[in-house]
């Protein structure tokens, strides 16, 4: 791709306005370690919610759902959009729970939860195994997402690429060095935006370039491409048959762990609930995630996907059609923005992960069983050093990645069935910190063993479907029985617990009965109804909006309406309960 002098001008411009944000920010992150990593627990929802959904916007996710609609059609995307009733969960159910807690990290929440050396052994195995491990394969699976992007767009080979990537990660260590999780937030609205907007002009142009939207459906009909235009995958198809369907839309969004999209929340996720100035603002900034990350950011993508099959049929490696559209059809004066929304998709997604990682190593790790009486400032220069240490890593597992990925594949699955341990822990009293060890440690044996000694490929359908569900349900069966055949945690915990989150008295009666002063939540089928009116809610903005795109407007609108009405329903709700707090 051809870049005149404004493009690089305009590229320019927005590394400078990135690194000026770090240097703005730079005094109030070197103030505490709250205000590195959470901002002082003083963000606004929609601040929040924003980061949340240009976190998860790398520079890699058009490619992956170019690739998904290339091979099932725009029915492809059920692989995530199944995980909507996953995050309508957290909003409603877990939100305002997290915020109560306390906690900067999720893994801090182990001991506050149980008590003694086995909630110790959790959060510091957690802190190690998610902050470098876990991060680190993130990072660098990103990374080479854009060493790929930059290959393509400069026609450099993947030295080059890797030389510009690792120069882009050292400049985004720098900013999340400089500024903590304010100058990430706030530099994550300005690339949201810039990527947001580009890739919906991409999404003009690329409809554009078939002939139009009537055009482009035509041409797919006639090149024997009907299923794409399909949003229901094929029951009988060799990539969805019914018994992973279902897995995905009954068992799979809670019963999995995996980064990002932990059951209950967790993560940066987590971290952003947090960082919210109150409760309403953690539940509102969830809410608004979802519905971004769901309903409004798919579209563009799925177009240009659509329209890189007419452009571009029979390529062997179909993620890079989007590129290719990108570099044909895209003018040349909009080429610099283009290029400076991808980078904006990357750092987005690297500084996140590198403060969020840096968060566990210090506060979970260093601060709780190395060093524990130090100065603040002693922390804040710590949390810097290990944003360093995770930006090296990283960069030595971008250089090996090919012989990592295979792990990253058995990494998916290797957290199946601790899901409603994590979803359980809030809600009822009995589960331990034992519950929780054994999920983990049946999770990973299970499902490794179903791979490397029965030989089930997690990229068959049907042999996916039956990993999942002989590791949720003897993961289940153990973690069940770990719990009644090992003792509950103290009562002093418990009762400490409870008075600081305020979770439903129902799985906790027992202790509720020795706190019966503590103010609790009484809304259970309040937030149940909440929670299916948010799915029909985004489902129906998802589909609708969709189908008005393809020019199919009764449907469309009738699908609008349905999931306009899910949104009043929960507007209604909240303004019945009080939106001055939202604590019930």
């Amino acid at each position: 791709m051809r870049l005149t002098i404004i493009d690089w001008l305009i590229i320019a411009a927005y590394f400078v306005f990135n690194i000026g944000i770090g240097f703005y920010y730079k005094a109030r992150a070197g103030k505490s370690t709250s205000e590195f990593f959470l901002s002082g627990r003083n963000v606004p929802w929609w601040l929040a919610g924003t980061s949340m959904v240009a976190t998860t916007f790398a520079a890699d996710t058009p490619l992956v759902v170019t690739g998904f609609v290339a091979r099932n059609g725009i029915a492809g995307n059920w692989l995530w959009w199944c995980f909507v009733a996953s995050g309508m969960l957290t909003v409603f159910f877990y939100a305002r729970l997290w915020r109560r807690a306390g906690v900067m990290t999720d893994v801090e929440f182990a001991e506050i939860r149980y008590a003694g050396k086995p909630a110790a052994f959790l959060r510091g195995f957690r802190a190690l195994y998610l902050g470098i491990l876990i991060n680190c394969i993130i990072l660098g699976w990103v990374n080479l997402a854009m060493v790929k992007i930059l290959q393509l767009i400069f026609g450099i080979g993947k030295f080059e690429a890797l030389v510009i990537v690792l120069g882009m990660i050292a400049l985004t260590s720098a900013i999340s060095t400089l500024s903590g999780l304010w100058g990430v937030l706030v530099t994550d609205v300005f690339q949201f935006v810039v990527k947001m907007s580009m890739v919906i002009i991409l999404a003009v142009f690329a409809v554009r370039a078939v002939g139009g939207m009537e055009a482009m459906k035509t041409k797919l009909i006639a090149g024997g491409r009907r299923d794409v235009l399909s949003f229901i995958p094929d029951m009988n198809s060799a990539w969805m048959p019914m018994i992973t369907f279902l897995v995905y839309i009954s068992l799979n969004w809670w019963a999995t762990w995996y980064p990002g999209a932990e059951p209950g929340g967790g993560g940066y996720v987590a971290q952003r609930m947090f960082s919210a100035k109150d409760e309403r603002h953690s539940l509102l900034a969830t809410l608004w995630f979802n519905i971004a990350h769901y309903a409004i950011r798919p579209w563009p993508w799925i177009l240009v996907a659509m329209a890189s099959l007419i452009l571009y049929p029979g390529l062997a490696d179909p993620e890079t059609g989007y590129i290719r559209v990108m570099i044909d059809h895209l003018p040349p004066a909009l080429r610099g923005l283009m290029v400076a929304a991808f980078a904006a998709a990357y750092m987005s997604t690297i500084a996140t992960q590198l403060n969020w990682g840096a968060s566990y190593l210090v506060n979970d790790f260093w601060r709780r069983f190395v060093r524990r009486d130090a100065e603040e400032g002693y922390y804040v220069t710590a949390s810097k050093i290990a944003t360093v240490f995770l930006t090296v890593i990283s960069a030595i597992v971008t250089f090996n990645m090919d012989s990592i990925g295979g792990a990253w594949k058995l990494l998916i699955v290797t957290g199946a069935g601790t899901g409603a341990v994590l979803l359980l822990r809030w809600y009822w009293w009995r589960i331990n910190a034992w519950s929780e060890v054994s999920a983990m440690i049946c999770a990973f044996v299970v499902s490794l063993g179903l791979q490397l000694g029965f030989g089930l490929d997690t990229d068959q359908p049907k042999q996916f479907a039956a990993i999942m569900i002989i590791t949720v349900a003897t993961t289940t069966v153990v973690w069940l029985a770990t719990t009644y055949l090992t003792q509950p945690e103290p009562q002093e915990t418990l009762t400490n617990f409870y008075r600081r989150t305020r979770p439903s008295r129902t799985g906790w009666a027992p202790i509720a009965a020795l706190a019966p002063d503590v103010k609790v939540s009484t809304s259970g089928l309040s937030n149940l109804l909440d929670w299916i009116a948010g799915c029909v809610l985004i489902y129906g903005v998802l589909f609708g909006t969709g189908k008005l795109l393809l020019h199919e407007t009764g449907l469309g609108l009738i699908l609008l309406a349905l999931g306009l009405a899910g949104g009043f329903v929960i507007y209604r709700d909240l303004s019945r309960r009080g939106w001055a707090t939202v604590v019930e």
